[in-house]
């Protein structure tokens, strides 16, 4: 086995995948994805960062190689398996990123993170998420029936038209999306619990379920810098904007791209 792909001692590798492992990174950057995700929507990212720069993206159980095991559908035993997860790897300095729901699990981790392991983030990117502080604009799209929940992800932009049409994938997806926005629509943040690192927030210009004041808001929940950038698109606008997030978010963590 090449050296590069030696886990370090305690490393999960069901939680946690490293798509192009760094022998001595200078920098981790740990990626949550969002309701329905998987540690795959950051393959790409792996290649694209500095080449001292080690991508760790999180694997939520109930789906892909994790299919078999049960969602987890609240946020507090969420954030702190992720949590429990992510300590062999705090040798190095580090930072999250989180788009959506995957946004409010990274804040979350780098709370405990903080208080239980004593390990500041570079920086915490949050993306496509209001504030939790904010009103939801919605809490019962997990109550809802398999037809109406799949409709809400499709106009969301979430969802493979191909995957809501195909009665064979239905199964494989649904018990995922319905824990994960069980878990995001029933999440409530403790009041006054701000982290200490740097953060920023980003949002699609035409995200029809963030407004952009509820995405600047985070700057409530840092008692470090905090930044605020709009990108073109709607809520998944890091499909077609890959290059510029990641242009922004290299000078940030203070490299410069592969």
């Amino acid at each position: 086995m090449s050296p590069a792909l030696i886990h370090p001692p305690g490393f999960d590798g069901s939680w946690l995948k490293r798509y192009r492992p760094v022998t001595a990174p200078r920098l981790r950057l740990f990626c949550l994805p969002y309701a329905g995700g998987t540690a795959g929507a950051f393959h790409g990212w792996a290649h694209a960062l500095p080449a001292d720069v080690e991508l760790v993206a999180v694997q939520y159980p109930g789906r892909q190689d994790r299919l078999e095991e049960p969602c987890v559908a609240e946020m507090d035993p969420l954030a702190d398996r992720i949590t429990e997860a992510l300590a062999p790897l705090l040798d190095r300095p580090f930072a999250l990123f989180g788009h959506s729901m995957g946004a409010a699990v990274a804040y979350e981790v780098a709370l405990r993170l903080e208080a239980s392991h004593r390990a500041r983030p570079r920086h915490l990117f949050v993306s496509g998420h209001p504030s939790p502080l904010r009103p939801r604009s919605h809490t019962d799209v997990h109550l809802r029936d398999e037809d109406a929940m799949l409709e809400w992800f499709g106009e969301l932009g979430a969802m493979d038209p191909a995957v809501l049409a195909d009665p064979e994938l239905r199964p494989l997806v649904v018990p995922s999306l319905r824990a994960d926005l069980r878990l995001i629509e029933t999440y409530r943040p403790a009041a006054g619990r701000p982290v200490h690192a740097p953060m920023t927030s980003y949002v699609g210009d035409a995200d029809p379920g963030v407004p952009p004041d509820d995405a600047a808001a985070w700057k409530e929940l840092t008692s470090g810098e905090f930044s605020f950038r709009v990108f073109p698109g709607g809520h998944f606008y890091l499909s077609d904007q890959e290059t510029e997030v990641l242009a922004d978010l290299t000078e940030r963590l203070g490299g410069a791209p592969a």
